[in-house]
């Protein structure tokens, strides 16, 4: 490995430490040592410097952050949430099994993870506050079901992963990753609720669950707004999977169409875009494609190789980005990590799905620990009790989590040849 290699490691370990130490977007940081990295130590120009900058994936995460913002905005997701908890019809322990798929769906239609959080998070814990139900499984509920539909083939995760996947010359099934990372989400959600019951950890003592059916089950009508913004949903899934329209440009549509009908917030029309994930991922994106520019993920990769048995490479990746996940960001771990698969695929027979999907559920299953976005949204908006002792409670989970699921989703998929 060359100096210039070791000091481009050095640079990425050292982005990777400070955003987890301050709260520093590693995107921002990625932009500026791509600039000092490509200028003075690879001798490039700006515009080599920004050659593989992302713009289908930017373009993406505005169009869907926007037109969901302003979903949130017009009451649509309230009203979305409080009519499926209405039609458990009494039965309160289907209710949190409601926020998983509200959660799960929410993604699968482009939301992004941690905005699906936050939209379902104050109504998620306040439930628990009214019912005893557990904080802790609730969070796993919200946050398991953003991620099981996070890789759609609309999603930001998912065009995330793809684009990667096929610049480094490995494409995946799309429907395939979508699968992999509903199926592993949900059975390790069931088991969570199996292992809670079985230590009576489900419900507090004593706790009540009838008045909050009532308090989250009711909603009045549905407002114009609401109608056409349902509608609109309809049609950019249609628009994306049947005609196979780029997601951004149809978002960003549906979203003028909201924003016409909702004038009088025109202030707060870009408010709800997430910036920081554009940062985060274009910073990232343009950093990684120069230590691929250098060498550098080769050399890396040929390293790992170099272990031996592939599967067993596959395995220790898994871990790696797994256990650094829950203290980083997951989305800047993929762009990192997913180039690192292309020699390993190229020297054996695995298959290039099963592999990205192992690394990318990996990545993000573990974002129930509190240090990650997700997992800090829970914690935010717990409500009674759970205040005292969510914090505790969710990082004792997480680290099971964070010991269970790589291997899980390895051993799922990446040696048994599922995908």
């Amino acid at each position: 490995m060359t100096p210039i290699e070791w000091i481009m490691i050095a640079i990425l370990v050292v982005m990777f430490i400070v955003a987890t130490k301050w709260p520093m977007n590693i995107g921002i940081m990625g932009f500026v040592a791509a600039f000092f990295v490509g200028w003075f130590l690879l001798g490039m120009d700006d515009k080599e410097i920004l050659e593989e900058f992302p713009a289908s994936i930017v373009l993406t995460i505005l169009g869907v952050t926007f037109f969901f913002s302003l979903a949130q905005k017009n009451g649509t997701i309230d009203i979305i949430v409080k009519s499926a908890i209405g039609a458990t019809r009494g039965h309160t322990w289907l209710i949190p099994w409601v926020f998983f798929l509200i959660a799960s769906g929410l993604t699968s239609l482009g939301t992004f993870s941690p905005a699906a959080v936050a939209l379902l998070a104050p109504a998620a814990m306040g439930f628990c506050a009214a019912s005893g139900y557990s904080g802790v499984v609730m969070a796993a509920m919200v946050i398991n079901g953003a991620h099981a539909g996070g890789f759609s083939p609309i999603s930001v995760a998912g065009v995330l992963v793809r684009d990667i996947a096929e610049k480094n010359h490995f494409p995946i099934g799309a429907g395939q990753l979508f699968w992999a990372s509903y199926a592993v989400n949900l059975l390790l959600t069931i088991l969570t609720v199996l292992l809670m019951a079985a230590l009576k950890r489900l419900h507090r003592k004593g706790s009540k669950s009838e008045d909050a059916l009532a308090a989250y089950s009711h909603h009045g009508s549905v407002t114009w707004r609401q109608w056409l913004t349902l509608g609109l949903i309809v049609v950019m899934v249609v628009a994306a999977l049947v005609f196979r329209l780029p997601i951004g440009f149809v978002a960003l549509s549906c979203g003028l169409v909201l924003a016409f009908t909702m004038l009088e917030e025109h202030k707060s029309f870009v408010s709800g875009i997430s910036w920081s994930t554009v940062m985060l991922v274009s910073g990232m994106i343009v950093y990684v494609s120069l230590l691929t520019h250098a060498g550098v993920i080769k050399t890396l990769a040929d390293m790992a190789v170099g272990i031996g048995i592939p599967v067993v490479v596959a395995l220790v990746l898994c871990y790696v980005i797994g256990v650094g996940s829950a203290f980083a960001s997951s989305t800047a771990l993929l762009t990192a990590f997913i180039p690192l698969a292309g020699p390993l695929l190229a020297q054996s027979d695995l298959s290039p799905t099963a592999v990205v999907a192992a690394l990318a559920i990996s990545a993000t299953i573990v974002d129930v620990s509190p240090f990650s976005t997700d997992g800090a949204l829970m914690i935010a908006n717990a409500q009674g009790e759970d205040t005292k002792t969510i914090y505790r409670d969710l990082l004792i989970y997480a680290g099971g989590v964070v010991l269970v699921a790589p291997l899980l989703a390895w051993l799922l998929f990446v040696p048994t040849g599922l995908l």
